[in-house]
């Protein structure tokens, strides 16, 4: 069960509760449960959770010499679903933000071409696992306060906190 919560964790996705994700799941396992998650799911598999154990495990051997990479490399087409958001509700968050991250306090990171400041939407409980989109749902973050609230070690604390 640890090895599932690894797999969802990798794709970014809430890993099962009291099961944190197990660190030792080898790129072939982690292939196998994206592959059995996609099937139970009725959606076409992806292997992001796969790339990124690669990328783990070729981290921790630091080799000496950089690759040689790929100048031609392959392409796949995938399938995704996207969630109709209204617009209404991302602009009223971003107004109300202004020109500060709803977590950190700090300023935006940029300002856009339009003059705009750059912050990114969340939802709380995120579209995917039946969250509604609603301004009480929603908070505008900077890039990096987004970005650890799906990734960070400690995200769970991160969501739970109020922000």
């Amino acid at each position: 069960m640890q090895n599932i919560s690894h797999v969802l964790a990798q794709q970014g996705r809430e890993w099962i509760k009291g099961l944190r994700p197990a660190r030792n799941v080898g790129a072939n396992v982690t292939r196998e449960i994206e592959l059995l998650l996609a099937e139970v799911e009725k959606r076409a598999p992806t292997d992001v959770a796969t790339f990124n154990t690669q990328v783990e495990a070729l981290r921790k051997k630091q080799p000496s010499l950089p690759p040689s990479g790929n100048k031609t490399p392959s392409k796949s087409e995938t399938t995704s679903t996207s969630y109709k958001r209204d617009p209404s509700d991302v602009a009223w968050v971003l107004n109300e933000a202004g020109n500060e991250c709803e977590s950190c306090g700090c300023a935006s990171p940029f300002v856009k071409d339009d003059g705009s400041p750059y912050l990114e939407v969340h939802h709380v409980v995120r579209l995917a696992d039946n969250g509604p989109d609603t301004v009480d749902n929603a908070v505008a973050l900077c890039p990096n306060c987004h970005r650890a609230l799906h990734h960070a070690a400690d995200k769970h604390e991160l969501r739970e906190s109020p922000l």
